[in-house]
């Protein structure tokens, strides 16, 4: 048997998309090449913002799951059916609070090698600070989101005063990591800005093998019941307020008069019945919405789609590597995304030629961009994109890096 590992983390499987899906992935790959992987998590609630069945029978109480090589303690915590920034903060209280529980029920029970920490919610890094004090593991931070700066940036915490404390309080955990991570090089600059430390590249992953190209869209395009000539611009993911995709909607009221194309959202997330609303007021009759799909019919979905958009506010293209990203360009998908210049995303798609950009938060940038993206000849563009996920996103790949720099 391998090292025992120790993964504390809001999110875990079998939540389908977002950091849940990551760390799920993660701690899969590590038992299966060895490793006696422990998971510190909550029920899946994500992205519907509701825990999940049959886990909805147990939500308050802590329960345990022994998967082959895998221990999961999963704990209660309160999950917002509309999350505020108000309302995130106690969620991740009351998670925290759940774990600190556990992590005290288990520090004497069983040593752990390395413990890992994911973030958001990024507090969590004080309880593995705790546990390498107690019992000596090295501690791995790993940032797939920069949770204080993007609520600041997007307003969901408005005083400068707590902002400053909560800074201050993530440089506390920072500085006491033995590697810090993340997944992205934008990320990784203003992580390094901060603690003046290394920062290792450990990016967002998809099975390549799993996700891959298709050739006739014609016919995948009907099978979702669409007709072969229609061109669909897709936006499929969680669907919250950092996303912005209100600019969708107005983007499709701008193209009714070419039928088409279709605009698809697919997805779940607190703001869904707000777009919904939205699109019923501006009378859209080229735009549907759908739930989640299936995922033994995902690879046929995402190769339907003539066009993907990867729509963020301006503040996020810095602070969040959009996990969506890498499955799009396994499957050599279109991909039109919201970035300005200067931000990380627009410099490593810019570098590798393997999407559109258009500026974020500008309107009429975002439909001349469909437009490119449907009527140019894109085929070298999805050749790359491909190409780099091929040969930087494997998951195999990602992860054997990830353990002979910190496991």
């Amino acid at each position: 048997m391998g090292k025992r590992i120790l993964l504390i983390g809001g999110n875990f499987s079998p939540e389908p998309t977002g950091i849940g899906k990551y760390n799920g992935e993660m701690i899969s790959w590590l038992a299966d090449n060895g490793y006696d992987c422990t998971v510190i998590t909550t029920y899946p609630y994500y992205p519907q913002w509701q825990v999940q069945s049959p886990y909805d029978r147990t939500k308050n109480w802590f329960k345990k799951e022994v998967l082959g090589n895998v221990t999961v303690y999963r704990c209660p915590q309160y999950v917002p059916a509309t999350p505020s920034g108000k309302k995130r903060m106690l969620q991740d209280a009351s998670f925290a609070a759940a774990a600190f529980v556990k992590i005290m029920q288990l520090v004497w029970k069983k040593k752990f090698d390395v413990v890992i920490t994911v973030a958001p919610p990024f507090h969590l890094g004080l309880l593995a600070v705790l546990y390498k004090k107690l019992r000596g593991a090295s501690f791995v931070y790993h940032v797939q989101d920069l949770q204080i700066e993007a609520a600041r940036d997007l307003q969901m915490i408005k005083s400068k005063r707590l902002i400053g404390w909560l800074l201050k309080l993530e440089m506390a955990i920072l500085r006491r990591a033995d590697h810090v991570s993340s997944i992205a090089d934008g990320m990784i600059r203003k992580i390094s800005d901060k603690t003046g430390g290394e920062v290792l590249l450990f990016p967002n992953w998809v099975d390549v093998t799993k996700f891959h190209p298709l050739t006739d869209k014609g016919a995948l395009k009907e099978a979702f019941g669409f007709s072969a000539t229609d061109k669909i611009v897709l936006y499929s993911g969680a669907i919250g307020e950092k996303q912005g995709l209100e600019a969708l909607l107005h983007a499709a009221a701008a193209w009714q008069h070419q039928p088409e194309i279709r605009f698809l959202i697919c997805g779940s997330g607190p703001y869904k019945t707000r777009l919904e609303q939205l699109a019923e007021q501006l009378q859209l009759s080229n735009t549907v919405f759908l739930p989640l799909q299936p995922a033994a019919q995902f690879n046929n979905f995402l190769n339907m789609a003539d066009v993907h958009l990867v729509i963020q506010k301006a503040h996020a293209s810095d602070l969040v590597m959009p996990s969506k990203l890498t499955t799009i360009l396994a499957v050599g998908g279109i991909a039109l995304i919201t970035a300005n210049s200067g931000t990380g995303l627009h410099e490593l798609v810019s570098r590798h030629n393997m999407g559109i950009l258009v500026d974020a938060e500008n309107q009429e940038a975002l439909q001349t961009g469909i437009g490119r993206a449907v009527w140019d000849n894109t085929t070298e563009i999805a050749s790359n994109a491909r190409a780099y996920a091929a040969a930087h996103l494997s998951v195999s790949g990602v992860m054997t890096r990830f353990k002979e720099q910190v496991a």
